[in-house]
């Protein structure tokens, strides 16, 4: 019992010094050193969002880009299931970490890598084989169907590579490397930025090209992270040849990894009703506007999803170890940071809206009522930090039914019943309208729960105490 312990053990005091520093250092330190590389690394998978639809918009045009844009939240499957494995594992990863569990360490990698291959073939099968079904189902008519159906089958066909990719990152990010996984993706986004020009001009593959592009850049980036386990070169023991299966372990990566998936994922809900009613209300200008405008809000949080990735094992660890105290300072920390981060973004883009949304949309004029309608979505960009942070926090101490419950009303209760009335009285004025008003709600749902844990645990202590 002692030897197992003193093994366990080793695992969290065998000198690393990312947990060292989760688990000891000053908050802010911490923030700067989890937090800039993972930062760094959203802001150039949301700007390699942004440049598949510059790319599209320039070298193809805008039906192509409205085509491509109807495709693309059924594509971000891809997003949802990698976060089902990579965060889940990435959870279970800093929560064993902090406690020392080598057998839960030794074959988690192999266990998301299994989980995430599963999750591909899924989306292979179902892209692959009903790609027009699907995107008519988004809204895509007439002559945006072909297109709309290349982009998603090609995504579909070739998804293990950007969902094992992303999966793989996560838990580099779970061990708290975030340069490494920094260094790694953008070798991998490096790639696809590279790619979709050659794919889509030289190889003639049309919206395809950029979804290929995709896929190839994320296989490099996982690639990359399993050759690292192969040489041994993790900070933990970690059973290079084992990709299975087993019972206990996946259960609890799929249940720590599914609030992520339903955030990332539900959005498809979000998208089919907005795009249908697009569809039906408005024309190929309003949808190829909205998605720019949205592509657009996705690259402006991306630095969030950083700070989410980067608090996600600082939180998970130290829960781990006991340290709860350290868990509600680095989630006030971390929000405080988002907000420095975020609020400047947000005054630049409320001020210079035209030049930014004329690169995806070089040849359309944008009217008054689509650059108010702009502003309008970008409006919730300030209390966004307190919803991702919150969304991390709960999963790694171990309260994902939170946070599911939040991501799944939001779409299936609130967004679907507002997106499907509002519009039909105020016109496409409503989905803008709406979509800032139920996020606004959210925020403050979850606040009121990280309020009412934090008061909770520190009830608990008190009682401990006496």
């Amino acid at each position: 019992m002692q030897q197992e312990h003193a093994e366990n053990a080793s695992v969290r005091d065998r000198g690393d010094p990312h947990a060292q520093l989760i688990l000891e250092g000053h908050p802010w330190r911490v923030v700067w050193h989890m937090a800039w590389p993972a930062v760094a690394v959203m802001v150039a998978f949301g700007l390699n969002t942004v440049m598949d639809a510059v790319y599209i918009g320039q070298l193809i045009g805008e039906q192509a880009l409205a085509g491509a844009v109807l495709a693309y939240p059924v594509t971000q499957i891809t997003l949802g299931l990698g976060s089902l494995a990579g965060i889940g594992g990435g959870v279970a990863l800093s929560i064993a970490i902090g406690r020392g569990d080598q057998d839960v360490v030794r074959r988690l990698p192999g266990t998301a890598l299994a989980i995430a291959g599963a999750m591909a073939l899924l989306y292979a099968l179902i892209g692959g084989l009903f790609a027009e079904s699907l995107v008519y189902g988004m809204g895509a008519r007439d002559d945006l169907i072909p297109i709309a159906a290349a982009y998603l089958r090609a995504s579909a066909l070739g998804g293990i590579g950007a969902i094992a990719g992303m999966t793989l990152n996560m838990l580099l990010r779970g061990e708290g490397k975030m340069k490494l996984a920094a260094g790694y993706m953008g070798l991998g986004l490096a790639a696809n930025v590279a790619l979709t020009p050659i794919f889509i001009v030289v190889f003639d593959w049309g919206v395809a090209g950029a979804a290929w592009a995709t896929n190839i850049g994320g296989a490099i980036g996982g690639m990359l992270v399993w050759r690292r386990y192969l040489l041994g070169h993790a900070s933990y023991p970690v059973d290079a040849h084992f990709v299975g299966l087993p019972r206990k372990l996946t259960a609890r990566i799929v249940r720590l990894g599914t609030p992520a998936m339903i955030m990332s994922s539900m959005g498809l809900v979000q998208a089919i009703v907005v795009f249908n009613m697009l569809a039906r209300i408005g024309n190929e200008h309003d949808i190829a506007f909205f998605g720019a405008a949205w592509r657009l809000l996705l690259f402006i949080i991306t630095p969030l999803f950083g700070l989410m990735r980067a608090f996600q094992p600082v939180a998970g660890m130290n829960y781990g170890a006991g340290q709860w105290q350290r868990v509600q300072r680095h989630y006030w920390t971390f929000v405080a940071a988002g907000a420095m981060m975020i609020v400047p973004i947000w005054i630049l883009m409320n001020l210079f809206p035209d030049p930014v949304l004329g690169l995806m949309l070089p040849e359309a004029a944008f009217s008054a009522a689509d650059l108010h309608h702009f502003r309008v979505l970008m409006l919730v960009l300030p209390v966004l930090p307190i919803v991702f942070t919150a969304l991390a926090l709960l999963p790694a101490i171990e309260q994902p039914g939170k946070a599911t419950t939040v991501s799944i009303s939001r779409q299936l209760l609130l967004y679907a019943p507002v997106m499907l009335v509002l519009p039909q009285f105020i016109g496409i004025s409503g989905i803008y309208y709406g979509s800032t008003a139920i996020d606004f709600l959210c925020a403050l749902w979850l606040l009121t729960i990280v309020l009412t844990t934090f008061s909770g645990q520190r009830s608990r202590n008190e009682r401990i105490l006496r």
